[in-house]
C-alpha cells in the first residue's frame, strides 16, 4: 500500500515510518526539511513543504492509497488556542477534503488519550468515557479533540471509507530526536535525588503504538477510536523514575512534591505568562500533573493487535538510541 505519512519527524512518526517500511508499504513523507528524518527514505518518497498548505498536501497524497496523520503541535508553552488549531484541528478537515478530491478512502488519525476521560484504578476508562477536567481546559487536548471530531464526522458521511482514530498515552522509546516526551526521562536521569509531582500517566512504548497505527490501515472498525496504552496501567511519575533507575542501573531517591507547592508554582507560572514570558508552568498544566490516568486498552490489543512491551524496555531503548545518535554526531 502507498501511504502518505504526516508528522514523520516526530517520535511516533519516526516509529510509524520504520514499521511501514518494515512491513512492505511504500511510505511517502511530507516534511518541512528532510534533515529532520533519522531514517533513510528515497528522495522520490520525500515531499518538502508545509502540511498546512492544501496544495502541498494534494501533491504529496497524489497516487496514495491511504493517509496516516501523526502530526501535532504539543508545545505546552503556547498560550493561545490559535497556536494549536492549524495543525491539531483544521488539518483534520483539510485531510478529509483532500481525500474526497483524490478518491482516497483510508485514514488513520492519531490524537491523544487525554481527549478521553481517565477513569480510576478500579474502573479504567475505555473509548466511551467523556473528556474530563483538567484536560477540558487544555489548549492542546481540546484542539486535538476538535480534529478528531472533524475526522469522525467525515467517517459518518462516508460509509465506504476506512477511518480509524488512535488515542495514544504518554509514549516513550527510541527515535525521540528532539526529544519530546523523553524529556521527562532525561529530567530525572542519574540524579541522586529527584522530586516528582503526585500524579501519574498511562505510559506506553511508542513502538507498540506505531504497530497499532499501521495495523489500523486494514484492521479495526470504521469510525472507531482506540485507546493505545499499556496494560501495566497508570504509573506515578515517582514510579516512572524508580523504574528508570532500575532499568538503567543506578540508585536514586525520589520525593513526591506536595500538591500545594505545585499549585503555587502554577500560579507563579500564570503570572509569568501574563507578562509575556514563555514557560510550560501554568495552573492548568500543573493540575494535569496531579491526575492519575487509568485507561483500558483491551480494544486496541484485540482489534489492532497492539503489542505490549515492558516499559523498562522502552526506557532502555530510548537511552540506547540517544547514545548511538550522539556517537554518530561526534564522528561527523
Amino acid at each position: 500500500m502507498r501511504v502518505l505519512l504526516l508528522g514523520a519527524t516526530g517520535l511516533l512518526g519516526h516509529n510509524v515510518l520504520q514499521h511501514l517500511m518494515a512491513t512492505g508499504h511504500d511510505a511517502v513523507v511530507l516534511v518541512r526539511r528532510r534533515e529532520g528524518l533519522h531514517i533513510q527514505v528515497p528522495d522520490s518518497m520525500v515531499v518538502e513543504g508545509q502540511l498546512t498548505d492544501r496544495s502541498t498536501l494534494e501533491r504529496a497524497a497524489e497516487g496514495c492509497d491511504a493517509i496516516i496523520n501523526c502530526a501535532g503541535v504539543t508545545d505546552m508553552r503556547l498560550r493561545r488556542l490559535s497556536d494549536y488549531v492549524a495543525v491539531n484541528s483544521r488539518l483534520g478537515r483539510t485531510l478529509v477534503e483532500v481525500m474526497e478530491g483524490l478518491g482516497i478512502r483510508r485514514l488513520v488519525y492519531t490524537s491523544t488519550v487525554n481527549t478521553i476521560g481517565y477513569g480510576t484504578a478500579g474502573r479504567p476508562a475505555d473509548e466511551s468515557a467523556p473528556m474530563q477536567a483538567p484536560f477540558t481546559q487544555s489548549l492542546y487536548a481540546t484542539s486535538k479533540r476538535a480534529g478528531e471530531e472533524a475526522v469522525l464526522e467525515a467517517a459518518a458521511r462516508h460509509a465506504d471509507w476506512h477511518v480509524v482514530v488512535v488515542n495514544p498515552g504518554f509514549m516513550l522509546g527510541p527515535m525521540d530526536a528532539k526529544p519530546s516526551s523523553g524529556r521527562l526521562l532525561l529530567t530525572g536521569y542519574r540524579r541522586r535525588l529527584m522530586a516528582a509531582p503526585s500524579g501519574g500517566k498511562a505510559f506506553v512504548d511508542v513502538r507498540d503504538v506505531a504497530t497499532a497505527v499501521v495495523n489500523a490501515l486494514t484492521m479495526g472498525h470504521h469510525g472507531a477510536r482506540y485507546v493505545a496504552t499499556n496494560q501495566e496501567g497508570c504509573l506515578s511519575i515517582k514510579e516512572l523514575y524508580e523504574l528508570q533507575a532500575s532499568a538503567m542501573g543506578y540508585r536514586q531517591r525520589v520525593l513526591t512534591l506536595p500538591d500545594w507547592l505545585l499549585r503555587a508554582a502554577g500560579a507563579a507560572g500564570d503570572g509569568l505568562r501574563a507578562l509575556g514570558l514563555s514557560t510550560e508552568v501554568s495552573s492548568n498544566n500543573v493540575r494535569q500533573l496531579m491526575v492519575h490516568e487509568h485507561y483500558d486498552c483491551r480494544r486496541a490489543i484485540d482489534e489492532l493487535q497492539m503489542p505490549q512491551r515492558p516499559l523498562a524496555e522502552a526506557i532502555r531503548d530510548f537511552h540506547r538510541w540517544r547514545t548511538e545518535e550522539e556517537r554518530k554526531v561526534k564522528k561527523q
